[in-house]
């Protein structure tokens, strides 16, 4: 039996989410926007501005869990998070690594700091760049600096350019060039952020991942984060990224963990474009999300399905199952179950805490 099952199965290094939302696990079942969305920016208020402002730290933590678990079922062994919460900043990152430890997921944090919160209270979907640092900001900023300082894997967190003034992205780059970190941020997504080229030119890095750049009108340095089911979703565009010579990476922007599913609608997503392209190209951005987060590759996922190596066979084959996942030598997934925590309980208590969380939404 044991030969029989070693010759239907392979195995390969970790998956990376190189772009997560850790926080949007409990998004789903959320209360309906009260209203419909006349612009991206208007969506992000009606949703996801209005989720991260009920979040506090208990559900910060059950999200990340959830997430967690559901990232090591697909072989996913290693997130890069951005996170926001602007009522529960202090503590947040914390909340997320101790969630994704016990789990056994590598996490790599950040707070993604923003002045669309006044110090008034006042949310603005556009921020001026001539307006000064909010209190909120210099909070965030203060939080990834201080998670870092801990040992904590962690990046400096920018949400956009469009939600910052000049003051906080300067600060933001600053804080990381200190710190020996890059900043993650979100980067010309849609129409609402054209002018993210422009105010980043000067700041961005080698070591900054860039977030969908699908309406960027120049390079930046930085590795980039391709996003295609988001992208779809949210109808901002396709990012083209073959034609980038940045170095190219997958995430989920928050659409659960599963890298595997993420590369072949990539893939697919590819060939509308451009059909001459083969399952190289993506297979070649799971690799530099490996580079970018090199403990992956020490990482082992052993999938039921004899060639998930082959970038042919996994652009194609729908039914691959993880089988068992080991995270620094020790299992974390067997037979297709988490090991450390037990899942039913974890999605038992992450349903409590959406449940306090969609009605803390109400409330808002």
């Amino acid at each position: 039996m044991t030969s029989q099952l070693s010759s239907m199965t392979s195995t390969t290094p970790g998956l990376v989410n190189a772009h997560h939302h850790l926080y949007s696990a409990l998004a789903r079942g959320m209360p309906a926007p009260r209203a419909t969305a006349t612009s991206f920016a208007h969506m992000l208020e009606l949703v996801w501005w209005r989720l991260d402002a009920a979040h506090d730290v208990d559900s910060i933590y059950w999200s990340a869990k959830l997430g967690a678990v559901e990232a090591a079922l697909a072989g996913t062994t290693c997130i890069i998070d951005h996170h926001e919460s602007p009522n529960a900043i202090e503590g947040s990152l914390e909340a997320i690594t101790r969630a994704c430890d016990e789990v056994g997921v590598r996490v790599r944090a950040c707070y993604g700091v923003t002045d669309r919160w006044g110090d008034d209270g006042t949310l603005h979907q556009k921020v001026s760049p001539l307006s000064t640092m909010t209190k909120a900001a210099q909070r965030g900023l203060e939080e990834c600096e201080r998670h870092i300082k801990a040992g904590g894997e962690g990046m400096v967190g920018v949400h956009a350019a469009f939600s910052c003034s000049n003051e906080t992205l300067e600060a933001a780059s600053e804080l990381a060039q200190r710190l020996g970190v890059g900043v993650h941020i979100h980067v010309a997504e849609a129409i609402d952020d054209l002018q993210a080229g422009a105010r980043l030119a000067h700041l961005a890095t080698d070591n900054w991942l860039l977030v969908h750049g699908v309406h960027l009108d120049r390079e930046l340095l930085g590795w980039l984060a391709h996003n295609p089911r988001s992208n779809m979703n949210n109808g901002v565009g396709y990012a083209k990224p073959t034609t980038r010579s940045n170095p190219i990476v997958l995430g989920s922007d928050g659409i659960g963990a599963d890298m595997a599913e993420e590369s072949r609608l990539a893939y697919v997503r590819l060939r509308e474009f451009d059909s001459s392209q083969t399952p190289d190209t993506v297979a070649g951005w799971t690799h530099n999300a490996r580079r970018l987060f090199p403990a992956s590759q020490g990482d082992e996922v052993t999938w039921r399905y004899p060639a998930a190596d082959n970038a042919l066979h996994a652009a194609f084959t729908t039914a691959m199952r993880v089988e068992s996942v080991k995270v620094n030598n020790q299992l974390v997934v067997q037979a297709g179950t988490t090991t450390r925590v037990d899942e039913a309980e974890v999605r038992h208590k992450a349903q409590a805490a959406a449940e306090r969380l969609h009605q803390r939404m109400e409330n808002l």
